[in-house]
């Protein structure tokens, strides 16, 4: 019987696929350090700060592409 799945390449994929959310998370924990807001969470999710929200999804999706780019 034929092997589908190369365990190797499996391995690899599953290990830059962690190692990518682990770079995006840190990113993402830097950035809400740097912005003058105390809690993100807080004040996009409560206060409803909408133009906070549309930024932090634009850097996230930047940093998003970039890690990708850098993994590829």
């Amino acid at each position: 019987m034929p092997e589908f799945i190369d365990l190797k390449v499996l391995f690899n994929s599953l290990l830059y696929s962690v190692l990518g959310v682990v770079v995006f998370w840190v990113s993402f924990l830097i950035l809400e350090k740097v912005t003058p807001h105390d809690d993100l969470w807080k004040e996009i999710v409560k206060e409803r700060n909408q133009p906070l929200a549309t930024v932090i999804a634009a850097m996230c999706i930047g940093i998003a592409i970039i890690v990708a780019s850098a993994i590829h």
